[in-house]
């Protein structure tokens, strides 16, 4: 009865039940959002004219 119920969960269930995977989720997508989102600024940014 037991694994009928564990293989009829949803698949989005089952990845929201497990804590570690969404504590490892929350810090690897900001990280990883925010490196790209830095490295593409400092991209961005002009050339500094020297005086």
């Amino acid at each position: 009865m037991e694994r009928d119920s564990a293989k009829s969960k949803h698949p989005l269930q089952r990845l929201m039940d497990n804590p570690w995977l969404l504590l490892a989720l929350g810090f690897t997508i900001p990280f990883v959002s925010y490196t790209l989102w830095g490295w593409l600024e400092l991209w961005m940014v002009p050339p500094a004219t020297l005086p």
